[in-house]
């Protein structure tokens, strides 16, 4: 039996979906401070990074009709 597009969809959403969220977990324990040091800025440009490339993966999922050009 062929798999549909909707469950091919769901079953590498689901793995990629945890496997962020279990990244974004362990970023987390970058802010322990008796094991790493880091300055504000550096915590700036890491989730800056983070923030534009959530933003561009959401825009591709964007459902906005495309309208045409009438006079």
């Amino acid at each position: 039996m062929q798999e549909t597009r909707k469950q091919r969809f769901t079953r590498i959403a689901e793995r990629r979906v945890n496997r962020v969220l279990n990244d974004l977990r362990l970023m987390g324990n970058l802010s322990n401070r008796s094991s790493y040091d880091y300055s504000e800025f550096e915590i700036r440009k890491i989730f800056g990074a983070i923030d534009t490339a959530s933003k561009t993966a959401k825009s591709k999922f964007s459902f906005t009709k495309k309208t045409k050009f009438q006079l």
